[in-house]
């Protein structure tokens, strides 16, 4: 009879053991996903930092990655860091094993009017808070919620961009433009792009930033 008992608490203790496992499994899925970085950084030091699953650089290449679930992007810079919303489209080149550019969408549907602003304009905010200043604003002022800017981000044709700079350090392109989401054919929807490099790492002015691909 006491074997018996023996066998059945072990039975029971090693379910309870599967259940806690599958558990903790469940709640590391549901957790949401981060990429921290900073520009130039050894791709490592950002595959550690991150709880993103990201793969090793390749040596002596430039390439580019993409994270296989949603994940928010943060620059992790002590003075000009920022968070960005959770991202279904977020790619991130390296350059001989470090850290090169950031292209992004940073959300993970099409947004209404509404909600697009506020992503911006929080970005904004967080970018002046740590020391950013707009660029060119004689040619493209940043993004404010007025009748001005809602009628220009309507207008298919038009759409809007804004360009910043931490110092000498990083720059960023904020980009707004409509969206036909089939999904919704009767809702107005817009994408954000957000490009972010070294000062020196692409031209700011254009969207001639590389999408990269899984690496190979």
């Amino acid at each position: 009879m006491s074997l018996l008992v023996g066998m059945g608490w072990r039975r029971g203790l090693f379910a309870l053991a599967v259940a806690v496992l599958l558990t903790w499994a469940v709640i590391e899925a549901q957790q949401e996903k981060e990429i921290a970085l900073v520009i130039g950084e050894p791709w490592e030091t950002m595959r550690q930092r991150s709880s993103a699953e990201i793969p090793q650089a390749i040596p002596g290449h430039v390439w580019g990655w993409m994270p296989k679930t949603d994940a928010r992007l943060r620059l992790a810079d002590p003075q000009y860091g920022f968070v960005t919303p959770l991202a279904r489209y977020l790619s991130v080149t390296f350059d001989d094993e470090r850290v090169a550019t950031v292209r992004m969408s940073p959300q993970i549907e099409p947004l209404l009017l509404d909600d697009t602003l506020k992503v911006v304009l929080d970005l904004q905010d967080q970018w002046r808070q740590g020391g950013w200043t707009p660029r060119r604003l004689n040619y493209f002022p940043s993004f404010a919620d007025t009748p001005e800017w809602r009628a220009q981000l309507r207008d298919v044709n038009k759409g809007g961009s804004a360009y910043w700079g931490a110092g000498d350090q990083y720059q960023a392109m904020l980009v707004v433009s409509r969206f036909k989401d089939d999904r919704r054919p009767t809702e107005e929807r817009y994408l954000i792009t957000l490009g972010l490099s070294e000062s020196r790492g692409w031209d700011p002015y254009t969207l001639d930033l590389p999408t990269p691909t899984a690496a190979p």
